[in-house]
């Protein structure tokens, strides 16, 4: 699904582009990265071609590149799986070079995202999973307002090690 860009004070979402795919096939082969959001195997720059250019055509998702003002890629974010008649979707959001983390981008960047999903798709739910060694991630999403709801317990498995997969949400109610 194709989406008009949103430009916000320190960050901007635009639609993925094919040249966008070195930056995640260098970001997504870095063990950290993989571990932290369940990536199960390496990527190539042609894959990540495949998945931006699969993505325009989903009927039920919509993907953005994240950018700073001055165009630089810095991550990626949006809703899957979205059902319309529950009012339900997933997000993703992904910032994964360490510089820059912390900076406020990825706050920003999920305050625009759980915007459109409110305001312009009517969603009433907004629901992601996290792994649950991933600690910094899950103090992000509850400073955002996600609520834990359930716990997949070893529900992840990476490089020979189990970890509790993590359920969290946040409602339209809750928003803003």
């Amino acid at each position: 699904m194709e989406h008009k860009e949103i430009i916000g004070k320190r960050v901007i979402l635009r639609e993925q582009r094919e040249e966008d795919a070195k930056f995640f096939a260098h970001w997504f082969n870095q063990p950290m990265v993989m571990f932290q959001c369940g990536f199960e195997r390496p990527t190539n720059e042609e894959e990540e071609k495949k998945y931006i250019n699969a993505s325009h055509k989903s009927e039920d998702s919509v993907w953005f590149t994240i950018t700073d003002l001055d165009g630089n890629v810095i991550g990626e974010t949006g809703l899957l799986r979205m059902f319309p008649d529950w009012h339900c979707t997933d997000l993703t959001i992904i910032i994964p070079d360490p510089k820059s983390q912390h900076k406020g981008y990825g706050t920003e960047a999920i305050r625009l995202i759980l915007d459109m999903a409110f305001e312009e798709f009517d969603m009433n739910r907004v629901s992601i999973g996290v792994v649950g060694l991933n600690t910094d991630a899950l103090e992000f999403y509850k400073k955002i307002g996600f609520k834990q709801e359930g716990i997949q317990e070893q529900g992840y498995y990476y490089n020979g090690e189990y970890s509790d997969f993590v359920m969290m949400r946040i409602l339209r109610c809750e928003w803003k």
